[in-house]
């Protein structure tokens, strides 16, 4: 591979992961639209939309987890809500990401505009302010939880993302949990989700593995860092943070399809 080419990506990794890592997102908000559209200012042959999806499925698989392991300590990983979510939207993504490979890039790529909007609209709704309460009262709507997060699995298998970009304002909004705790829950909720998309992008050939090697490499030193940062940042920094990441993207991506 030409050595550009290789620092291109590996760049790519390194923002889309620390960032993850940080807001508790897997990544694929940033790095879908970044590896769909960097390479080719570079003069490199743009990857399809099929390959970034891939792509990203598998970067997610790997640097979820990573920032769990970065969370693991503080009692931030609510184990109900990670398992009542994870098996939800594991039955989701799978579904998606096996479909996904029916779709048209087009079609991807709305999708993926779809789900960026959303977020981006459901970030800027005002939430009541939750970080107060104690970690070990927190409560949430479990049957409400499984739905939304099984709809959630389906759009986020089609595109290879973890869904977390999604699932924060979800939790923060509706299910009204803590930020501190819905940004570590979500990498663990997103890891599982990833592992379904991963199977899936892999299954019916949607991977570019070289690729993908250089971002899950960059993905693997970034993520931690992130998150070691995101323990002593202000919550609502981290919020604003996540709206204009998941706004901006969204604008980008429908200005492309319309």
């Amino acid at each position: 591979m030409d050595m550009i080419y290789i620092c291109t990506l590996f760049v790519i990794g390194f923002i889309g992961s620390f960032l993850s890592g940080m807001l508790g997102i897997g990544g694929a908000i940033i790095k879908y639209p970044m590896l769909l559209y960097i390479p080719p200012l570079f003069g490199f042959t743009a990857f399809t939309a099929h390959e970034v999806s891939g792509i990203s499925a598998l970067d997610v698989l790997f640097v979820s987890i990573a920032g769990v392991l970065a969370f693991r300590n503080g009692g931030y990983l609510n184990k109900s809500l990670i398992t009542v979510m994870g098996i939800s939207v594991l039955f989701g993504t799978l579904i998606g990401s096996f479909a996904s490979h029916q779709l048209s890039e087009e079609t991807v790529n709305i999708v993926y505009g779809i789900l960026a909007l959303l977020a981006a609209i459901m970030m800027f709704i005002p939430k009541k302010q939750i970080d107060n309460l104690p970690l070990d009262q927190v409560t949430f709507n479990k049957p409400l939880a499984v739905v939304i997060t099984f709809l959630v699995g389906i759009g986020s298998g089609v595109v290879g993302a973890g869904g977390g970009f999604l699932l924060i304002p979800i939790m923060l909004l509706i299910l009204r949990i803590p930020t501190r705790m819905t940004i570590a829950s979500s990498l663990a909720i997103t890891f599982i989700s990833s592992i379904a998309g991963s199977f899936g992008k892999i299954a019916t050939g949607q991977v570019d593995y070289y690729s993908a090697l250089i971002v899950i490499i960059a993905g693997l030193i970034a993520a931690p860092l992130g998150a070691k940062i995101s323990k002593t940042m202000n919550t609502k920094a981290l919020q604003g943070i996540l709206v204009v990441l998941i706004f901006g993207t969204a604008i980008k991506i429908w200005i492309d399809i319309l």
